[in-house]
């Protein structure tokens, strides 16, 4: 499954500020960047309403995999862990996140990949 469209984080404007500006949390799979969101910097043009969850973008280099196959496959994987852990979570309303895959990913299993994605979102203060 693909996220909630009031989830998704699009535009570059977004990206370059939560590269710039995002608070970093590493693990061996992956890196998680997590920002304070600037609504401003989003050109909505849909008149839907403002949901409490907050906006995801998974980045997955071709490093990882040279196959879209596979990187379509954790991206999959990933957007339908996270839309399950965060779509009413309050605690991330106002906050955008960046998942950066590292290149060792493709050695572990789902379990292990999904373990450290939660681990990382609760070192950030995600959930409880």
């Amino acid at each position: 499954m693909v996220l909630p469209k009031v989830m998704r984080l699009k535009g570059y404007k977004c990206f370059n500020y939560i590269h710039k500006y995002s608070k970093r949390y590493r693990g061996k799979l992956m890196v998680l960047k997590v920002v304070k969101a600037q609504e401003y910097l989003i050109h909505d043009n849909s008149k839907s309403p403002h949901y409490s969850s907050c906006k995801c973008a998974i980045s997955i280099s071709n490093k990882v995999s040279k196959r879209a196959v596979i990187r379509n496959r954790l991206r999959r994987l990933l957007h339908d862990h996270l839309r399950v852990k965060l779509f009413n979570n309050s605690k991330s309303s106002n906050y955008w996140a960046l998942i950066s895959l590292n290149t060792n990913c493709l050695s572990k299993n789902s379990k292990d990949l999904l373990e450290e994605c939660d681990n990382l979102f609760f070192e950030a203060g995600f959930y409880r």
